[in-house]
């Protein structure tokens, strides 16, 4: 569980918090001209990034107020908190590990052989 320090009440648990999507989107300037796929992209594309990333979250169960996060997405580390309004701090952002979580041991990509193959267990 994260312990989040919201900027109004202090630290709380992430439960009293929501996740609101990317931080630092702008609103487009003149939106009735976009076309039906500019307002698309502008209401659902974001970007997915691995490692440092900057969030916005409201505490619902607290003063219900809004404000942004940096936060690394492999490591979960909060790097920053910062009201709403206030541009992005500058972080240091550590290179992403080009490995991923996924178990790539000869185990675990090659059939069971019927000795090794737990109780009831086929190929």
């Amino acid at each position: 569980m994260l312990l989040i320090s919201c900027p109004n009440c202090g630290p709380r648990d992430e439960t009293d918090f929501h996740y609101g999507g990317q931080a630092h989107v702008p609103y487009p300037e003149n939106p009735n001209d976009l076309t039906d796929r500019e307002w698309a992209e502008y209401l659902f594309y974001r970007e997915n990034t691995k490692g440092t990333f900057a969030e916005r979250w409201v505490h619902s169960t607290g003063c219900r107020q809004w404000f942004n996060m940096l936060r690394d997405t492999v490591t979960y580390d909060i790097q920053a908190v910062y009201p709403m309004g206030v541009p992005r701090p500058a972080a240091p952002v550590p290179p992403a590990a080009d490995t991923g979580t996924a178990s790539t041991g000869a185990a675990s990509t090659t059939p069971l052989s019927p000795s090794t193959a737990p109780e009831g267990a086929t190929k």
